[in-house]
């Protein structure tokens, strides 16, 4: 078996999601110098951090949260590329368990009851074939033991891709385009959202304000990466 998987390595080796080097044996979708060159924002430790501050006057979240920073033609765009539009969900799972040995740290963690993604429209679902967000809330959930439900939040609405839109255009999200299916079950509880990136907060904003019709909801949030200059 061992010789069967030293042959798939060498006939198909396995390259950084970073930088697209050969990873080592030792290394498993990141190779360590981009492990070391990704920008980590440490917001878990800054309650009043800029992730959170994206919300203020928009919408009440109780915490917000994102691993890496985002910056165009860097590391991190690369590897969300990869996730989003080569089917590398594998990174998703890698960044998951990543942000979950920092969330395990604060308190606050201990008071989510389920973990919720960002919803794709299921024409978008097909056209893709999987959620960029799915494997990332996986990880979060098996690391911090959290509930993960995919099917209370649903998109309405299909919209084309926001990869080129401008900001304008961002912000025209509406509340119609998201809305929360649950049950009497659901009362009551602290949902942690999560997605991909962030940039102007808009499509998060709307998720937010759905859920937050669930009688006494409260919504934290948590991503991957945050859009940064």
């Amino acid at each position: 078996m061992q010789l069967l998987k030293n042959l798939i390595n060498v006939l198909f080796p396995k390259v950084c999601a970073g930088c697209n080097a050969f990873l080592l044996s030792n290394e498993n979708v990141i190779c360590t110098v981009c492990r070391h060159e990704i920008p980590l924002t440490n917001h878990y430790l800054n309650p009043e951090n800029e992730a959170f501050k994206k919300f203020y006057g928009k919408v009440a979240i109780e915490f917000a949260s994102t691993l890496v920073y985002y910056h165009k033609k860097g590391i991190v765009q690369e590897m969300i590329h990869s996730l989003k539009y080569r089917g590398h969900e594998e990174i998703g799972t890698v960044l998951g368990q990543w942000h979950a040995e920092d969330l395990k740290k604060i308190p606050i963690t201990s008071t989510f009851d389920t973990i919720i993604p960002v919803p794709l429209h299921k024409k978008r679902f097909r056209e893709r074939g999987y959620n960029q967000v799915t494997r990332f809330g996986q990880a979060l959930s098996e690391n911090l033991k959290i509930d993960y439900n995919p099917t209370i939040l649903k998109r309405t609405v299909y919209s084309k891709t926001q990869v080129k839109k401008n900001l304008l255009n961002r912000t025209e999200i509406i509340d119609s385009i998201f809305e929360a299916d649950f049950t009497e079950k659901e009362h009551n509880k602290h949902f942690l959202l999560i997605d991909d990136v962030i940039t102007t907060g808009s499509t998060l904003e709307a998720c937010s304000r759905a859920l937050l019709k669930i009688p006494g909801s409260k919504i934290s949030i948590v991503c991957m990466a945050m859009s940064h200059s």
